[in-house]
């Protein structure tokens, strides 16, 4: 494929310039006439080679929740200034320093000049703008207040950003002490124990439990290491797909909610994001059903989305929220009891703006238990692995002394 330089008019009368690959200038031409647009001008894109470079290493690019963020934040201002959605489209398109963000906004203002739906613009790009996104913009559009949806919107976001952030902080010296820990017994086993497996066999004395275990790894591993590594390989893979289907998903949820020490602190976070997702929606129009779609499938957690799908089935027979929530599991009693209040007085966002708030600071509480909690456990862990090696390694050798 080859780029070229266009030039071209849409069917409202918009001048456009643009790059479009093809394999021939004729093949581009026929391409801009297919997408509406009459094209004045299509030219070899020059460094052509060098562009597509350029552009294979953009496209890697990911797009990060902060970008999206700042694009909403910038969008609701434009709107609230009174702009026109495609202008303000144009405006953040040349703002914007991400590749894929850029591209995206540039099809949806040709998709919305040609009768698209801000929603159906949006809905086109999910690797930038999820159902969630997708689903305020549509109850903004429809009731007319989409700055204010937008606000919301930005909130979520950036709520669900700094959730993620704090997990991941909490996480972060444990992984680092596991990678350790891991690094450690390798090291010890093929660089260490070798060393002393010759000198004791030539002595011929009987070695205790941890040297013949150590040994025993040690010789499994050179041995074996290419069916070991298979076998790593295939149950790595053989997992990951697993969890990726509808079953291990629900499976994969259920046992991150039972793990010993992570497990609270995945309950509270999904309930922080139930809870403060399903008011903002409410709030901005969302009917209860759909809400509850969209939490099931951004909830993160497949065991707590298989329960979303029992209560849509209640819900749907006339029993209320609070009614079936009670009789669902992972749902503490304060969710369902702050939800039955909202639902009686009427005030059901609120309510549930309230719980949210409650578990943002459960959360806040619970990763910093974590820290103080897996980073001993951790610690030791690393001192019975040193400890059992320097076991393997000296009591043979206080048993050689003793023979001499």
């Amino acid at each position: 494929m080859v780029k070229f330089d266009y030039q071209a008019t849409t069917e409202s009368g918009r001048r456009l310039t643009g790059v479009i690959e093809a394999d021939s200038p004729e093949e581009a031409t026929e391409l801009l006439w297919v997408q509406g647009m009459a094209p004045e001008k299509v030219v070899r894109a020059k460094d052509s080679d060098e562009s597509s470079w350029l552009d294979l290493l953009l496209a890697g690019k990911p797009v990060k929740p902060q970008d999206v963020v700042i694009f909403t934040k910038q969008l609701r201002t434009l709107l609230r200034a009174g702009v026109a959605i495609t202008r303000s489209l144009e405006i953040l398109q040349d703002q914007t320093e991400h590749p894929h963000i850029k591209r995206s906004l540039g099809r949806m203002v040709t998709d919305i000049e040609e009768g698209s739906t801000l929603e159906a613009a949006f809905r086109k790009h999910p690797k930038i703008f999820s159902k969630l996104y997708c689903s305020m913009v549509r109850a903004g559009e429809a009731s007319g207040s989409l700055p204010e949806v937008l606000e919301r919107l930005s909130y979520i976001l950036e709520h669900e950003n700094k959730v993620k952030g704090d997990i991941n902080t909490a996480l972060a010296y444990p992984k680092i002490v596991s990678l350790a820990l891991v690094g450690a017994f390798l090291f010890l086993l093929t660089m260490v124990i070798p060393q002393f497996v010759s000198t004791f066999a030539k002595a011929g004395i009987d070695l205790p439990l941890p040297t013949v275990i150590s040994v025993a790894m040690y010789r499994g591993l050179v041995e074996y290491w290419p069916v070991l590594l298979a076998g790593l390989a295939a149950g790595f893979f053989g997992l990951r797909a697993y969890f990726r289907s509808e079953l291990g998903y629900v499976v994969k949820g259920r046992l991150l909610l039972r793990l010993p020490i992570l497990g609270p602190l995945f309950q509270k976070s999904a309930m922080s994001r139930f809870s403060s997702i399903f008011a903002i929606l409410l709030a901005s129009g969302v009917t209860v059903m759909e809400s509850l779609s969209i939490i099931s499938e951004v909830i993160g957690n497949g065991a707590i989305a298989r329960e979303f799908d029992k209560l849509k089935a209640k819900i749907e027979e006339g029993r209320g929220i609070a009614g079936p929530l009670k009789q669902a599991r992972y749902f503490p009693p304060l969710v369902v009891n702050m939800v039955e209040i909202g639902e009686e007085s009427g005030s059901l966002d609120e309510m549930l703006q309230a719980v949210a708030n409650h578990y943002d600071a459960e959360v806040e509480y619970a990763v910093k238990r974590l820290s103080d909690a897996l980073g001993p456990l951790l610690v030791v862990g690393l001192a019975a692995v040193v400890g059992f090696f320097a076991l393997a390694i000296f009591m043979p050798m206080w048993d050689l002394t003793k023979m001499v």
